[in-house]
């Protein structure tokens, strides 16, 4: 399939959101999406050591990740130096009634002193956008959730959730941008890259 996607300079990380279910179908158009972005020079997709997809040598500049949650799938792509990670995670909202205990389980005692503040869907939406935003930054690392939710801490501050506390080789906090993805009703999703600041463009598949 020839797919035509926008420019993407590295002032930029775009994101795309499509239909997800399990035939190969929904898996297809997520390569079609990286092959358009990686062009016909592009190399095999490779993997890291904890099994994350990615280019090597310099098509390493071009860095991705994709996410599914039920009937949606995200994916993330960006550019920039050599190794450029970026990572991307969504959520169907359901109902959690162990959030707090989940919280507890894989969360820092601050963000889950912050998600005591919420009742009823304001504290579904907070702990989804907490583990989104944990996800984000470990798919883009490559250690996944194995490397530990609670090693990526966020200062909360109202609805807004800064880096602050980031464990071992994924940090400094201060390195990375992670930001909640604005989706439509019923999804929670958020993106994360190591760098400087860039604008985040949602695209809706297909075009």
């Amino acid at each position: 399939m020839s797919l035509h996607v926008p420019n993407l300079p590295e002032a930029e990380i775009h994101v795309w959101q499509l239909p997800w279910d399990s035939d190969a179908a929904s898996s297809s158009s997520i390569r079609d999406l990286l092959a358009a972005y990686a062009g016909p020079d592009a190399p095999e997709v490779d993997r890291g050591e904890h099994g994350k997809p990615l280019f090597r040598g310099q098509a390493s500049m071009l860095g991705f990740s994709w996410s599914h949650s039920r009937d949606t799938a995200l994916f993330a792509v960006g550019r920039g130096p050599l190794g450029f990670e970026v990572g991307v995670d969504v959520e169907r909202v359901r109902p959690r009634v162990r959030a707090i205990e989940l919280a507890q389980r894989f969360f820092a005692p601050a963000e889950t002193e912050w998600l005591k503040r919420f009742t009823g869907d304001d504290l579904l939406d907070g702990f989804l956008a907490l583990w989104t935003a944990k996800e984000a930054v470990l798919k883009a690392h490559g250690g996944g959730l194995v490397y530990g939710l609670h090693r990526v801490g966020f200062a909360p501050d109202g609805y807004y959730l800064a880096p602050a506390d980031f464990d071992g080789d994924i940090g400094p906090a201060s390195a990375w941008q992670v930001g909640k993805l604005e989706l439509g009703e019923g999804l929670v999703g958020s993106v994360a890259w190591r760098g400087e600041s860039r604008s985040v463009r949602v695209f809706t598949f297909p075009v």
